[in-house]
């Protein structure tokens, strides 16, 4: 072992998972059963494509979501990227479909995501206490990196 690995080793990040797994399990059962007619058969496709390869792992410090063909495509978003949260309840609310909308303007849909009301609520809290901590270090500093305006004292 080199001293560059031990130092890395003594910089791993603690980062706690709050869920880990795929999506919805109603949500394939209901598809699988629209399925069995002629029209529900892509939708069923879709349920099964998504059971097999689609896997969300939320933790404290990201949102990380493998899908695509064989679990290929991966994507990761920190706390401090996304600017906005917006959920839709499917499945008489048991799960729900969710969009995190980046800084950049960019989306990252999710769905069948199961628990979404309380996912939502938790990327809601990571994402507003990252915000504080990130006013908090960049010091008392206004517009475009200004100080802010003396005030007058009476």
């Amino acid at each position: 072992m080199t001293p560059e690995d031990r130092v890395e080793n003594k910089l791993e990040i603690n980062e706690t998972v709050f869920y880990e797994g795929g999506p919805a399990r109603g949500d394939l059962i209901i598809n699988l059963l629209f399925g069995l007619t002629l029209i529900g058969i892509p939708f069923a496709v879709g349920a099964i494509v998504r059971a097999l390869w689609l896997r969300f792992r939320i933790t404290s410090r990201r949102i990380s979501v493998s899908g695509g063909w064989l679990g290929r495509d991966r994507t990761q978003v920190v706390y401090s990227q996304i600017r906005e949260v917006r959920s839709v309840p499917r499945g008489f609310g048991a799960w729900g479909d969710m969009v995190v909308v980046l800084n950049d303007g960019a989306k990252l849909e999710m769905r069948a995501v199961p628990r979404f009301r309380e996912l939502e609520a938790f990327i809601e809290e990571q994402r507003e206490s990252r915000g504080k901590a990130a006013s908090r270090s960049s010091g008392a500093t206004g517009a475009a990196g200004f100080a802010p305006p003396a005030r007058e004292s009476a």
